[in-house]
């Protein structure tokens, strides 16, 4: 072990504990009609023996997460790093994600029985690889197997192969291929960075000029650049959670990436999200399964490179038929943040199924029949150079509406105990409740009881599909 893994070890085991409660399970959820379908429901009942569970990240998915396994009660959970809502619900540990042995360690030092690996960066840079060759059940797929979500053209090429439907696209590594690429497929011009960028990556426009600087831009950072044609359509989400072999599909969820109200402005990591969505085609899920995750997750065991974990499929519904958009290897922020919410069975046991390859002898999940709306309160120049530092207050009051939770994402706690902005996406408030419109009620009701100076949010989070 270097001198650098041993320190950052020597930090990881010094817990971090902040003595709020976590709030109480606010009423639950809804979704369409399923043979699954929850009526609305308390806490979902612990069948798994309680666990101890490490979720690795800081963000208002792993609050997401931490918050899901909470409410099932008896787990003993922790996190590394998390952040002060994390803190509410799990022992925190201030270890380094990008550190596979220091995670791996702190895992077997706190005898956990699964580590549950929240964002990419880890994923790709081998941290679950690292976990499970210290013996340690991992939710997260490996570095290679992450390259579904850390390589673009890595992505294009399995779906090819499996005969996934998705856009026509180029690789592109030099002015002249993206010029050409740029004029074969047409405006609006679809440009993504074939690397990871924390979801702002990607360049969606009508001008020419700005998808040529966009891609220019990504050819002296060294990362090639995929073209490809635009899919006109609502896009969604569905999460679909495999062992390698079976695949178990979550709620669907739709999310909004643009900066502004009406999808205006540039691109963010996401603004908000809901679910369930009453307008999607009834047989949507299924059409995923059978056109999308199965095959690729059979052609990735072909390879020999078995994907273990969730595979985030982003579609576009267009008038050709279900297409993928992109894929990632981890749960979306924050569409995790309302399908969680509205999950009414174990979340435990879905995990540890997956990771330990008995995903074929679970129980389909289940859901609860409320509606979920997420908005993301923002710092402000999000998603520019966000300002950090600014107090926050009344979240106690937010929490306080039936049906809300505020789960944490840039936050931190300074020395006089009062809490404050650390990062770009600050907060994501939660709204549930009997409907979509119920539930966004809520939400706002949540974010208008909360003061960051300068933040920002949108307003039309989830409002076409309350009203229609």
């Amino acid at each position: 072990m270097t001198d650098a893994v041993a320190a950052t070890v020597a930090d990881a085991v010094r817990p971090t504990r902040i003595p709020h409660p976590r709030p109480s399970t606010p009423t639950a959820i809804t979704e369409p009609p399923s043979p699954h379908l929850h009526p609305r429901n308390a806490a979902p009942q612990l069948r798994l023996s309680p666990v101890r569970i490490l979720v690795a990240g800081s963000g208002a998915r792993e609050d997401g997460i931490v918050h899901a396994l909470h409410r099932e009660g008896g787990h003993q959970l922790f996190a590394a790093p998390g952040n002060p809502g994390i803190a509410r619900a799990a022992q925190v540990h201030p270890v380094d994600l990008a550190s596979g042995p220091a995670v791996a360690y702190l895992a077997r030092h706190l005898r956990c029985d699964l580590v549950v690996i929240g964002p990419e960066a880890p994923l790709t840079d081998g941290v679950a690889d690292a976990v499970r060759a210290a013996r340690v059940p991992c939710f997260g797929p490996s570095a290679a197997a992450a390259q579904l979500e850390g390589s673009k053209a890595f992505a294009k090429e399995v779906m090819a192969a499996a005969g996934v439907p998705t856009a026509a696209s180029r690789l592109t590594k030099t002015r002249d291929e993206a010029l050409a690429a740029l004029d074969e497929f047409g405006s609006p011009y679809v440009v993504k960075n074939d690397g990871l960028a924390a979801g702002k990556g990607v360049v969606v426009t009508a001008s020419r000029e700005a998808a040529l600087a966009h891609a220019q831009t990504c050819f002296e950072a060294g990362c090639p650049v995929v073209i490809e044609e635009y899919l006109d359509g609502p896009e969604v989400s569905v999460f679909c959670v495999t062992d390698g072999a079976s695949v178990v599909p979550l709620a669907p969820a739709q999310d909004f990436k643009r900066a502004l109200d009406g999808d205006q402005g540039p691109n963010t990591g996401g603004m908000g999200a809901y679910s369930p969505l009453p307008w999607a085609p009834p047989d949507l899920v299924e059409q995923v399964l059978e056109q999308v995750a199965r095959p690729t997750v059979a052609e990735m065991a072909r390879r020999g490179v078995p994907f273990q974990g969730v595979l985030y499929c982003g579609l576009a519904l267009t008038a050709q038929g279900l297409r993928v958009v992109e894929f990632n290897v981890r749960f979306g922020d924050p569409e995790t943040q309302v399908v969680l919410a509205r999950l009414a069975s174990p979340l435990s046991e879905l995990l540890f199924a997956a990771a330990t390859g008995a995903l074929g002898a679970l129980e389909p999940p289940v859901w609860s029949a409320d509606a979920a709306v997420t908005v993301v309160l923002a710092a402000a120049n999000y998603p520019g150079k966000p300002v950090t530092g600014d107090v926050i207050t009344g979240i106690e009051a937010a929490e306080a509406i039936p049906g809300v939770s505020v789960l944490q994402a840039g936050t931190k706690l300074g020395s006089d105990g009062r809490l404050s902005s650390a990062g770009g996406r600050v907060l994501s408030v939660v709204g549930m409740g009997p409907n979509l419109a119920a539930a966004r009620d809520r939400a706002y009701a949540g974010i208008g009881s909360i003061r960051l100076d300068g933040s920002h949010y949108r307003t039309d989070i989830a409002l076409r599909a309350a009203v229609s």
